[in-house]
């Protein structure tokens, strides 16, 4: 049971309508019914009597409802008083390549972010957590990588990746889509830069039928990486590091299908962290991310196995 599916419950109750509660809530109208069937399994109560016209409270529903609201209000009283606290606290956050857009908005009544202004790769940004060099950090870890530093984790995004093919290899002027079997995946021998990137796309390789090629030139990134897909036969699967990068004239994007590949970003944490300002900051950026939305979760995506939110695991 977690707090935002009892906001999410009380929305439902004032509404009594899971379409216009969606919309309050700024989430999906199936992931909200979704996280309300879990409330209720959680809770062993039905809260809704529903159907194809009208909502409506069950009495177990009824009675709970004030008792949430008590919870909620208290959870927000915490909060605030967690955020009064941490006022004078500067939380250091490392990154990869991505951060939230709205990362100031979320965090500005929590702490004082500072971003670090060193861009270091996931391993290495996961370990400077570990050692206390940073506070938190954005990057892709595993369940090993979790366990092997004392870190915690929750999702905070997900980037469906896509391969990349020379214009003359598509399908007409929207290239089609690819299998993922299909495509090729560049994997550096310089595993100081690229370790997390190579523990990835050697299990990508091994788990959907890929095939890998081994460069030494750090091109799974930048001009370069162009460069390999004019060589390469077939489309090139592209790292998060280019995700939004401008493509040349000559080179098309391709959705990569069967299965859909997904890298994850998480926010990670020391295990034994307990500063009111480092842990709001968490609970601001993180709440409300939903598995779900972000398409990770759907039957015909891949993550890999020891992903922390692989549905395998």
């Amino acid at each position: 049971m977690e707090l935002r599916q009892l906001r999410y419950f009380v929305a439902v109750a004032e509404e009594l309508n899971f379409g216009r509660a969606a919309e309050r809530l700024l989430i999906a109208g199936p992931s909200l019914s979704q996280q309300i069937k879990a409330l209720e399994r959680d809770l062993g109560v039905r809260l809704f009597d529903r159907d194809r016209r009208s909502v409506s409270l069950t009495a177990a529903g009824a009675d709970l409802l004030p008792h949430t609201r008590a919870l909620l209000e208290r959870a927000d009283d915490l909060r605030g008083r967690a955020r009064r606290l941490s006022g004078s606290q500067a939380v250091r956050l490392g990154y990869v390549n991505w951060l939230p857009p709205d990362l100031a908005r979320r965090t500005a009544a929590v702490a004082r972010v500072h971003i670090d202004a060193w861009v270091a790769p996931s391993h290495t940004q996961a370990a400077r957590v570990a050692d206390g060099s940073l506070d938190l950090a954005v990057c892709w870890v595993r369940d090993e990588d979790l366990e092997r530093h004392g870190l915690r984790a929750r999702l905070l995004g997900a980037d469906r990746l896509y391969a990349v093919a020379r214009d003359t290899d598509a399908a007409g002027p929207a290239a089609s889509p690819v299998p993922a079997r299909e495509t090729d995946v560049l994997i550096d021998g310089d595993t100081t830069s690229w370790a997390s990137w190579n523990a990835y796309a050697e299990e990508l390789t091994g788990a959907v039928g890929a095939r890998a090629v081994r460069i030494s030139d750090g091109a799974v990134t930048g001009p370069a990486f162009f460069d390999h897909v004019r060589r390469c036969r077939r489309p090139v699967l592209n790292s998060p590091k280019g995700q939004t990068a401008a493509l040349p004239s000559d080179l098309v994007r391709r959705e990569v299908v069967a299965p859909r590949v997904y890298w994850t970003w998480s926010l990670v944490w020391r295990g034994s962290e307990d500063r009111a300002g480092v842990l709001g900051v968490v609970d601001a950026l993180c709440e409300g991310i939903d598995a779900e939305e972000l398409g990770i979760h759907a039957p015909d995506a891949w993550l890999p196995a020891d992903d922390p939110y692989a549905l395998s695991r």
